[in-house]
Order: C-alpha cells, then structure tokens, then sequence
C-alpha cells in the first residue's frame, strides 16, 4: 500500500556561507533507478493480519523539456518478498507494473495526468526559490494518490491532500557517510466531502452507494539525503501509518518503515554484454542458451533448463548450468535482474500454468541469491504463464519452447 517513491534529480547549489540553494536540476537523457524497499504490518479493526515486504523498483529516463518541466518517463515494478520455511529470505515475486510520465519543475512540483498511480506521494520535497539555512523551516502543499484496487476492489485514484513541513538539518550520517539531509513530515486526515467533492461520475461510492473509505488518517515523518559533490541524492529513510476507515465497518491500516536508494543508470553496451555472455556460454557448452537485446536490456533464454514434471523442482545437474550464468552476471554488479518463468499451453487451466511458471521463476531467483549472485532487492522473479509463446504449442518440440525461463539483465 504505501510506497517511499520520490523521484530526486536535483542539484545543490552552494550559494553562500551557511547556506544552501535547491534547484532540480535535469537534462534529456539522463536515466536513474529508484530500490525502495518497505517493511509494512497490515492490520484489520485492530488485529494483525499479516507482515510483508514489498520492493518498489523505479526506472526512469528524463526524456524532454518544456519551459523548465523535465518530463519523465518511468516503469515502476512492484513485487513482495516471500520467505522460505525456516524464515530465510527468497526472491522478490512481482505483483503489479505501473506506467508513468509526469513533468517536474525546477523546485519539485510535479505535473501529471490523471490516469497515471506511480509516483505515491508528489511534489515532495518542494523547495523554496531562495537559500537555506540549517536549521530553517519551510512548508509546502503534497499529495499521496493511491491505487486501492488491490486492497479493496475500488478501481480509482484517492488523493490525499497534506502540508509537509520541512527542516534543513545540515549533514547527517546516512550508511555510515556525512550527506546533506533534509527532514519532512506531515499528517493526513481526509473526510468523505475531500474524496467525493470532484468525484466523476463512475467513482465507487460517489453515487452508487459502494465501497469506499469514510476517513483516512495517518502521518509519515522522513529524513532525505543527498551527495552535494555528486549533486544527487543518495537515499530516503520514512516511517509511516494509513488507516482507511471503510464505509462496511472494517478499519484497516498499514504501518512500517521504509528506505530508498535512488542511482543514476549509465548507459549499457547491450550488444556488447549480449556478444560476450553468448560466446562464453558457448565455450562452456551451455546448449540452447539464446542471448538477444531486448528494450529492457540483455535477455538469456534458458529453454535448456530442466525440473520434475509439474514442479518447480530441479532436475539432478541443473545447478551446474546455474553456476555458470551466476558466474557471467556476477561481472555485471550494478544491473539488476529479471528472471522470468513461461509454460506451455498444455494440460491445466491458465491459473496453475501461471502458477507454476511463477515457481519456477522464483526457483531459479532463489537459487542465484543463494550463490551471492545478487541480493534480494537486486532480483525479482516474474511467472507469465503461458500468455507469451515463442513457438507451435502444437508439437512437443513447440512445447519445450515455450517451457522456459529468461533472465534479463536490465539496463535501468
């Protein structure tokens, strides 16, 4: 439900003793990813429901300018952490892809259509047209939108409006290094006249009587930081809880901690990586190891990769063809991962084809955080059923095809 997603591309400016000047800063072309990564306790009148941690993973490219608007174009994909048995951490599983362009100017308000869910939370932090001293404080109008489709069926976006309220706190440790920080905080408290007021017509609730919250309330209180040499920011720490009281009685909130790391995305040689992962997998005898460009960046097509019939099990002897992937993604640290699990459309219903390719994405996920290939947060595993044929599902040969996993490694 809640995300920490503030999209920084801004530069600090020194602009005299003891004081500091922020201006975002963009140029076309510039690309950055965004690992935020929250801890949320879900709890339903009062009793817990469950605990979960959900990776929110933002790639975003600055691909215009208009009259001092830098507009963005961004993939944000969200997944949850599922936990093995004994507690350990596995693979990140994806949940949902958003789509989002929306411009922002050079203090940080952000323009953005309607239709558009990512970012949460928008024009924060948004800085004064003058410098600031450490210790000064300042105010600035936000907002959160919020999907509540997953949570509560109810297919449209809520704004919650809010006052932030900010303070420069000069430099503060953040991973064990000096950065500038910057701490906001606010409170939302919405009614049912904020939600309905500028309802349209087809908004749940607004007049057909469905579901819908009757109050929301809730506060965030977060610290941002950011490298003045490198003119970036490096990350974001938040603490923060939503409670929806829902028009049915049930009151559900959502409570936790979040942290974000926010990385510019030099541009990846493609052709390059794909050459070289091609020609050692074949030096190494790995078969049927298709590597291709992709728009998301080099994608390894492991159709060779064996498991028990109906599982997510691997055959005997297929960790050793694993162990050489891991070997060749390990010499790309700062790309992340997509691994991909596809079925043929044969026997079962869409539901357990979907299933089972999702099991065998997280399978293979698993296996490279287990040998230090990547981290968790670095890898998320993806099942896509049988919705993506790459040959006749007819024959059985056709079949095998379509019985495979990818691994992307992504440019951003």
């Amino acid at each position: 439900m809640k995300t920490l997603l503030y999209i920084f591309t801004f530069t600090l400016i020194v602009s005299s003793a003891g004081a500091e000047e922020f201006i975002f800063k963009h140029k076309i072309g510039d690309k950055f990813k965004t690992i935020s990564t929250s801890r949320e306790n879900v709890f339903l009148n009062g009793e817990l429901l469950y605990g979960t941690q959900i990776l929110n993973r933002m790639a975003s490219e600055v691909v215009d300018e208009r009259n001092g608007v830098a507009i963005h174009k961004a993939l944000f994909q969200l997944a949850e952490e599922r936990m093995s048995g004994d507690g350990a951490s596995k693979s990140f599983q994806w949940t949902q892809d958003y789509e989002s362009v929306f411009g922002r100017d050079s203090r940080g308000r952000i323009s953005i259509a309607d239709k558009y869910i990512m970012p949460t939370v928008r024009n924060v932090p948004v800085f004064p047209e003058r410098s600031i001293n450490t210790g000064e404080k300042w105010d600035a109008e936000g907002y959160e939108a919020h999907d509540l489709g997953p949570s509560f069926g109810i297919n449209s976006l809520y704004r919650l409006p809010f006052t932030a309220h900010y303070t420069f706190l000069g430099d503060r440790d953040w991973r064990g290094k000096p950065y500038k920080a910057v701490s906001i905080s606010y409170t939302v408290n919405n009614s049912p006249e904020d939600f309905l007021e500028d309802a349209p017509l087809d908004f749940p609730g607004s007049r057909n009587g469905g579901l819908t919250p009757r109050r929301v309330h809730g506060e965030s209180s977060q610290v941002v930081y950011w490298d003045s040499a490198l003119g970036q920011p490096v990350g974001a720490e938040e603490n923060f809880k939503l409670i929806f009281e829902m028009s049915d009685g049930n009151v559900y909130e959502f409570s936790g901690n979040a942290e974000a790391e926010i990385i510019e995305s030099p541009e990846m040689d493609k052709n390059a990586i794909a050459g070289d992962i091609l020609r050692e997998l074949t030096d190494e005898g790995v078969d049927a190891a298709d590597v291709r460009v992709v728009e998301e960046g080099v994608k390894i097509n492991l159709e060779d990769i064996m498991f028990e019939p109906d599982t997510a099990i691997l055959v005997p002897g297929e960790e050793k063809k694993l162990e050489k992937i891991g070997e060749l993604l390990r010499r790309y640290p700062n790309r992340d991962i997509l691994v991909g699990g596809h079925a043929a459309r044969a026997g079962g219903t869409e539901r357990s084809r979907q299933q089972l390719s999702q099991e065998r994405a997280a399978a293979i996920a698993s296996y490279l955080i287990e040998q230090g290939v990547r981290s968790p947060d670095r890898i998320i595993a993806r099942g896509y059923g049988s919705q993506n044929p790459i040959a006749d599902n007819t024959p059985e040969a056709g079949r095998k095809k379509n019985r495979r996993v990818e691994i992307i490694i992504l440019e951003n």
